[in-house]
């Protein structure tokens, strides 16, 4: 087996000037120098060398069960997707996506020119933003006791008490849904594009509440203000629903036509 290193692919875009100032600004997984690779067609690729046996398919399995591990590879990744963002229009490829040398990753450039161009055009002058919904009950206002002598026995007393609670938790979900209803529909009419992601659960919800919608939209540039304002504004005063807009982001949603992550090709 060759010891000479892979390349791992960070993003791809139009604008060879602006990826080559990325490489002074930023370095890659490891450390990893920058460094662009182009096409014939006007298309460049940001990559950095990586290890062979780190990154070959065996490595890679490895790295990807290695929880600490995955989280450095990623935090580098996502660092040279933002920086890149910031600088011109990318399509953000997967993580851990690796080629075996240059002429390859110059030939999947050409090979995939039509999609990858396109997918350019889509993003130009736009921007990700998130936006999540969630049912928070234990923020709605706590159902009202029965009026002194009106609740009987202790034991109906608690049977009401349990009762108004399920009702209110009820309503909490309901009104949460109808908040994301109606941010679709608001946010589909200012944005390009809409990915619908599944809701977050557990730690990764942020303790927020229980997460109901958790969406994507490719918005323009001119529009993310407007956006975030009237999007954000939807929850408003509704008891025990909260809503968050999230970004601006690279736009990752919108770029996975472009993405092959995975060991070397």
């Amino acid at each position: 087996m060759s010891e000479e290193p892979l390349l791992y692919v960070y993003v791809v875009g139009f604008d060879g000037n602006a990826l080559d100032r990325v490489t002074s600004l930023t370095a890659g997984v490891d450390g990893g120098a920058l460094r662009p690779v182009s096409s014939h067609r006007g298309l460049t690729a940001l990559v950095s060398a990586v290890p062979r046996e780190r990154f070959g398919e065996e490595g890679l399995a490895a790295q990807l069960e290695d929880l600490g591990r995955l989280e450095a590879v990623a935090r580098a990744h996502h660092t040279v997707v933002d920086t890149a963002f910031a600088e011109t229009t990318v399509l953000p490829m997967r993580l851990a996506t690796v080629y075996r040398d240059e002429a390859r990753v110059a030939a999947v450039l050409e090979e995939r020119h039509a999609a990858f161009d396109a997918l350019l055009r889509m993003l130009d002058g736009h921007v990700e933003l998130g936006v999540k919904v969630y049912a928070v009950p234990q923020a709605a206002p706590a159902p009202a006791e029965p009026p002194e002598g009106e609740a009987g026995s202790p034991g109906r007393a608690y049977l009401q008490r349990r009762r108004a609670a399920r009702r209110s938790t009820q309503d909490s979900y309901r009104a949460a849904a109808a908040t994301a209803e109606a941010a679709a529909r608001l946010a589909s009419a200012i944005a390009s594009a809409r990915s619908v992601h599944r809701p977050q659960q557990g730690e990764w919800s942020g303790g927020r509440g229980e997460n109901v919608a958790n969406e994507a939209y490719l918005v323009p540039r001119s529009e993310a203000e407007r956006f975030r304002a009237e999007v954000g504004a939807l929850a408003g005063d509704t008891p025990g629903v909260a809503l968050e807009v999230t970004g601006p982001w690279a736009p990752y949603s919108f770029a996975t036509e472009a993405a092959t992550g995975g060991a070397a090709v």
